[in-house]
């Protein structure tokens, strides 16, 4: 045996020695490096996907001005990121918003956010999957196996987006389920491909600009009086981006020396997804053969028309084939991060079914029938963009909601935590010291502001062809229903999690 690998292996039972320490036995396989973590941070975030599916969102109702509600945005979520990585370094554990929020909160208050966490997970599990449509009919009208239109607002082009989501559903099921290692190579290798597509798009853009970068300052006609309104409702495109960046945390029982490497990898996801994202906008905005004749706010075309249109059909084919990757590896990484939330919580016993559901496969290291579980709900969801496509749009912008609620959850006991007396530390870990209260304040501040925002039931956002009023409240009522589901599930759990509660640092 090479020096090499006892090194690993000694790190590796100082590790599980460390997760002991909460109560819990490592079950699960430690593969994952550096690059791997920050891989499912960033994965998660994917701006490939999201800014290609999204930005006609933001535009339609900003015009290119929209682009600084990305910075904004980006400025509030790297609050909680910090927040985030001080509370990875303390507590590395599987199930990262679930098990902060219990141990800085208390058990019931715990379980709320993981469930939100997990709901709004799997719901954007289904998504990031539906999001083939996007990019794949463009690339091969072969890809279009239903026979009609394309768009995803059209019958034929919902019906395709199910088909395609269920088979790329299918595919990421059996890698979570097959282990880790091979999770973490194929989405690190998606990532590579990302970050390089990212980067040559920004330059071929920049090259074909058609105007400067002073475009950011226009707002097509709507500034003054009212314009703060619409650009607080485009800012939802970034809000709905930069999030998924906690998924390094999820991963803390596979990552190796997870004190020290989570930390780092949550942080930097945000600051790369808001670096190139932001480059991403610019480039588009200053490339963009038009910036007033509607096609940058038509859902049917938005970027990836500037991508065909300005850098020829082969070329911009070319983009949307790494675009396809990125929406691949988004998905991988959603379910494994969903997967883990299952896990978490079923292994402390506040799931139904959950001695199933904890089950770790001896061979492979992974807990297989939530993996399967995670996968077979999202595919489920994607029906209802058959019947409705209008309700489905409605349910994946209302789960964003939920995900800035559960981290609010995490950052609104932490700052009490802070005010009573600090959080425990040790020696070497991150930590925003004398920072703490203000970051940590901040974060709460902002983490609330855009619950509300996300939340707000406009109709122009949940129903804007009108005439369904249930769409316009869709948000406060899913939350209510969500919450009533999960409260049922809470009394179905299998037991009260008394293993988890020795580890809560007096949280009650």
């Amino acid at each position: 045996m090479s020096v090499t690998s006892i090194e690993a292996e000694s790190d590796s039972a100082a590790d599980a020695g460390d997760l002991s320490t909460f109560g819990y036995g490592q079950q699960l396989r430690r593969k994952i490096g550096g690059y791997g973590s920050f891989a499912a941070g960033f994965s998660f975030v994917s701006i490939l996907t999201t800014v290609f599916q999204l930005f006609f969102f933001g535009f339609g109702f900003g015009g290119p001005a929209f682009f600084w509600t990305w910075p904004i945005v980006l400025v509030g979520q790297l609050l909680v990121a910090l927040c985030f990585a001080e509370l990875a370094a303390r507590y590395p554990i599987s199930g990262a918003i679930y098990q902060w929020a219990t141990r800085l909160g208390g058990r019931i208050w715990g379980w709320t956010a993981g469930w939100l966490m997990m709901v709004a997970q799997v719901v954007t599990l289904a998504g990031a999957a539906i999001a083939l449509q996007v990019v794949l009919p463009p690339v091969w009208g072969g890809f279009q196996l239903v026979p009609g239109d394309s768009s995803l607002t059209s019958p034929t082009g919902a019906a395709n987006a199910v088909v395609l989501g269920v088979i790329l559903l299918a595919v990421t099921t059996a890698v979570t389920a097959t282990g880790v290692r091979l999770m973490s190579v194929l989405n690190s290798v998606g990532v590579t491909c990302e970050l390089v597509g990212v980067a040559l798009l920004c330059v071929a853009l920049f090259a074909h600009a058609e105007r400067g970068p002073g475009v950011v300052l226009q707002t097509q006609g709507t500034a003054g009086h009212g314009y703060l309104w619409s650009f607080a409702v485009s800012g939802l495109m970034a809000a709905y981006v930069l999030v998924g960046f906690d998924s390094a945390g999820e991963l803390s029982e596979e990552t190796r020396d997870p004190r020290r490497t989570t930390p780092r990898t949550i942080v930097r996801a945000v600051l790369v997804s808001g670096l190139g994202g932001a480059l991403m906008l610019l480039a588009t905005l200053m490339a963009a053969g038009s910036v007033t004749d509607g096609s940058l706010g038509d859902p049917a075309r938005g970027l990836p028309f500037v991508l065909t249109s300005r850098l020829g059909d082969t070329l911009g084919r070319v983009f949307l084939v790494d675009v396809a990757i990125a929406v691949a590896v988004c998905t991988l990484a959603i379910q494994t991060a969903a997967t883990r939330m299952v896990f978490s919580m079923s292994r402390d016993g506040v799931l139904p079914f959950s001695s199933g559901l904890a089950a770790v496969n001896r061979r492979t290291g992974t807990p297989v029938r939530a993996s399967v579980l995670v996968g077979v709900l999202a595919a489920a969801l994607l029906l209802v963009n058959v019947g409705n496509p209008a309700l489905f749009t409605t349910v994946a912008s209302v789960c964003i909601m939920l995900l800035y609620l559960a981290y609010l959850m995490v950052t609104l006991p932490m700052l009490v935590r802070r005010l009573r007396g600090g959080l425990p530390t040790r020696a070497g870990e991150f930590s925003l010291g004398r920072w703490g209260v203000v970051v940590n304040l901040l974060a709460v501040a902002w983490g609330t502001l855009m619950a509300v925002n996300l939340g707000w039931p406009r109709a122009e956002v949940f129903d804007p062809a009108g005439g369904h009023i249930y769409l316009q409240w869709f948000a406060p009522l899913f939350l209510v229903g969500a919450l009533a589901v999960g409260a049922l599930a809470y009394t179905a759990r299998t037991r009260r999690p008394a293993i988890v509660m020795l580890a809560l640092d007096g949280a009650e």
